[in-house]
């Protein structure tokens, strides 16, 4: 098991940028595959993107594509999300979340496929 800690959430205003922080703890972390969800009041949880074992390969939801970026930092454990241009619509709270398995196109944003979640940090874009 992996245990993920999320941070770098916060107020930002339209057209701003934040960077989320996701730092994973014991020794296996290039074992998993990481990625990042976010929920809305009311909402269901959404994926947002996720990264590959090396970070060779990325894949982003459709909103979010060309905006977001997600990379990782193997040798400090941590994968980020660098979020750029944000809408009032992009609030939320975020997750960081990790699979073992690199999931075909379809599967990225099925929430069950993945065992581990951090608590969630809270992005609020105001308009």
């Amino acid at each position: 098991q992996v245990q993920l800690v999320e941070s770098g959430g916060g107020l930002v205003q339209t057209g701003g940028s934040l960077r989320l922080s996701c730092a994973a703890s014991g020794r296996t972390f290039t074992s998993y595959v990481m990625g990042w969800f976010r929920q809305a009041p009311g909402k269901e949880r959404e994926f947002v993107a996720g990264i590959s074992w090396g970070g060779g390969s990325t894949y982003y939801a459709d909103f979010v594509k060309g905006r977001f970026t997600i990379s990782r930092d193997n040798a400090k454990n941590t994968v980020y999300l660098q979020m750029n241009s944000l809408k009032p619509e992009d609030t939320a709270v975020y997750y960081c979340t990790a699979r073992r398995t690199l999931p075909v196109a379809a599967d990225w944003s099925k929430r069950d496929q993945y065992a581990n979640w951090g608590q969630g940090t809270q992005v609020t874009v105001s308009s």
